[in-house]
């Protein structure tokens, strides 16, 4: 029989984010896969450089909806380390409560995804009512729903109080209940385990190879896992268990994010019950001493990565970003050989994608190849997307004038 390539993306019905894959396939079964990124380029890491640090705080924020707090915890840890702030006990405690409660979120909203995905989407009625839990949880303690702001250089911008404490408390208990529920869906249901099982497989060898990090790498028994191996935050303070499955496939993957639920409400109990008393931020000064540093958390998909450059100013020289979609981008081709057309969605699910997160670099092709500024760049997309893809409208919308009787513009 021979092969097809079929393109799938930027703009499909399966993918939330502009994407491209090509499949390579011989009837329904999957020979080859690559992708390709960079519809999602915002330019972040160079606005970065003409902001203050405080500005880049909240602009690094909104690299993801879902992580928000990782990527502004990762940014703050950075500068902190090169002004040589030490951040009080409690701060890192309430970063600590905030990163798990994002966890949750993450997770339980990948859950729906998933259900959704195989065609189960009582499931992702229930886990994304269950998420609502959450939601308010970290509205009450940072005072939005997404986008937190909690972060500061130096510490947190809001302090818990003991009435929070009780409330979270009954709800991580609550939440803990409907988990168990999960988990024995996930166990003990027939269709869920055989929809999922040996679908998107990847070996521990080739995990470790492409060096996928988060649920994908411990999906497939790699122990990584940033609040364990290189302890930020109060997380050298506290006892959980790093979560890992020898599966190796989707399954896997869904298993180790339900029982990381689990250690996610272990570590807000004692993050909440021995929280330390205390300031939650220290003064931070408004122009950061020359030097450079990398600082790594561990984000509800899997490690991210600061890289921060001052050069004694009020602005970074340098700021880079490695989100946990971009380290697990490679697994995802290797997942997809030997898996059927109809598994698509759901493998690339899998690795929980965030697009946005990962699109930090664009690709110029041709004789246009070699540096160029912000602004000449801003004007090269322009005109490129008006020559090659953009859709023009303007014809239309004079034809459709024309049917209206109205006059042209």
């Amino acid at each position: 029989m021979g092969s097809v390539t079929i393109p799938i993306g930027p703009q499909h019905p399966a993918l939330k984010e502009p994407a491209n894959f090509s499949i390579t396939v011989a009837g329904e079964k999957i020979l080859h896969t690559s992708s390709r990124l960079g519809y999602n380029h915002r330019g972040m890491e160079k606005a970065c450089e003409q902001r203050t640090y405080i500005q880049d705080l909240y602009l690094l924020e909104r690299i993801c909806g879902i992580c928000s707090h990782s990527h502004s915890m990762c940014f703050a840890q950075a500068v902190e380390e090169i002004a040589g702030l030490n951040v009080p006990p409690r701060a890192l405690y309430i970063r600590t409560l905030i990163g798990e409660l994002e966890r949750i979120h993450s997770h339980l909203l990948w859950l729906g995804v998933a259900g959704h995905e195989i065609g189960f989407d009582t499931l992702l009625m229930y886990s994304w009512r269950d998420r609502e839990l959450v939601m308010d949880l970290l509205a009450m303690f940072s005072g939005n729903r997404v986008n937190y702001g909690i972060n500061t250089i130096g510490g947190v911008r809001r302090d818990v109080s003991d009435e929070q404490i009780v409330k979270a408390l009954n709800d991580i208990d609550a939440l803990e209940e409907r988990t168990k529920y999960y988990i024995d869906i996930a166990t003990t249901e027939p269709s869920f385990i055989a929809r999922l099982a040996g679908v998107g497989y990847i070996s521990h060898e080739d995990a470790v190879r492409l060096q996928a990090v988060g649920p994908t790498g411990r999906g497939s028994n790699v122990p990584h896992d940033m609040r364990a191996c290189d302890p930020y935050a109060a997380y050298g303070e506290m006892d959980f268990k790093v979560i890992t499955d020898s599966s190796c496939d989707v399954y896997g993957r869904a298993v180790v994010r339900l029982l990381e639920l689990m250690e996610s409400y272990r570590i807000i109990r004692q993050a909440l019950r021995e929280m330390p008393d205390g300031p939650v931020s220290v003064k931070a000064p408004r122009t950061i001493p020359a030097g450079d540093t990398v600082s790594r958390v561990e984000a509800p998909r899997g490690e991210d990565l600061h890289y921060v450059k001052g050069n004694g100013s009020d602005k970074p020289e340098r700021v880079k970003v490695r989100a946990s979609t971009l380290a697990n981008i490679q697994a995802v081709n290797k997942m997809m050989e030997n898996n059927n057309l109809a598994d698509v969605p759901i493998i690339i699910a899998a690795i929980d994608p965030c697009f946005s997160c990962t699109d930090r670099c664009i690709q110029l092709i041709g004789s246009e190849r070699g540096d160029m500024g912000l602004k000449a760049l801003r004007q090269h997309g322009i005109d490129w997307y008006r020559k090659n893809h953009g859709i023009e409208f303007g014809a239309l919308a004079k034809k459709l004038q024309m049917m209206r009787g109205e006059r042209a513009l």
